[in-house]
């Protein structure tokens, strides 16, 4: 297990070590730590790649993303998990069939959707994207959670004057804790690390996404390795630190059960 953590734990030491050196100290000894570290490149990367814009539109798109697919993903999975007739299994199928599918099928006929929405270049149309590709597989985790949990919660809250929005709002959507964070912690990585979608529909325009703003950064500043890597730093920063905290609060989650 040693030797495992070493392999994946390399990338990321080589990633902060190139990031705290000058072009000189990369040129003679890329993979030693640096001697002395250069923090500069850090507050040089940020201003000249422009990442504080690029952070606020993927922190945006990020957060809506993520509310939508939390609200839509898990009532739609607490009918399909409770519901016994054919139109609830139907539904289900369908949604399968959302994972199964690759989107990249879809990318020429999505793509003349929103920009006859006149959503190209806006927040609108990155939420709507990522709403729809994600939410099967949204819906397909909260169903087999929801499948698992006694019906007598719910039931109960029925018969003590609720009515079915109440009782999931209330009384199932809080048992769904640890898969919410499992849903946010996929899904937060996946739109937040996307380079594809948003190069297609936010390129050129002032709501490119952090991996757009890295690309171009890239290609303009390719010479001077410790601030691309800089860059990757603080790019990656923020989806990390949720990653982190998320991970311990669903471990949590799980350990606590339905009591906790």
């Amino acid at each position: 297990m040693i030797a495992v953590a070493v392999v994946f734990l390399f990338p990321v030491y080589a990633l902060i070590t190139l990031a705290m050196k000058d072009p000189r100290q990369i040129s003679e000894s890329p993979l030693a730590l640096p001697s002395p570290p250069t923090f500069g490149n850090f507050g040089d990367a940020w201003s000249s790649a422009s990442l504080g814009p690029a952070l606020v539109n993927s922190t945006v798109i990020t957060t809506v993303s993520l509310l939508l697919l939390i609200v839509i993903g898990s009532t739609g999975a607490y009918y399909l998990a409770r519901c016994a007739r054919g139109l609830g299994y139907g539904l289900y199928i369908l949604f399968l069939l959302g994972i199964v599918l690759p989107f990249q099928l879809g990318m020429i006929p999505l793509y003349r959707l929103v920009d006859d929405l006149g959503w190209l270049g806006t927040y609108q149309g990155m939420v709507l994207f990522y709403t729809g590709i994600q939410l099967p597989f949204t819906v397909f985790l909260y169903t087999g959670f929801i499948r698992a949990l006694p019906p007598d919660y719910a039931q109960a809250a029925l018969i003590d004057g609720c009515n079915h929005r109440q009782a999931f709002t209330r009384i199932v959507f809080p048992l769904l804790r640890p898969i919410t964070g499992t849903v946010v912690i996929l899904n937060a990585v996946f739109i937040w690390n996307d380079f594809f979608t948003p190069l297609l529909y936010l390129g050129g325009s002032d709501k490119e996404t952090v991996p757009v703003g890295i690309f171009a950064f890239v290609g303009q500043y390719v010479s001077d390795y410790g601030l691309v890597f800089a860059g990757l730093v603080l790019a990656a920063l923020p989806i990390l630190i949720v990653f982190v905290v998320l991970q311990r609060y669903v471990i949590k989650g799980f350990a606590g059960g339905l009591k906790g």
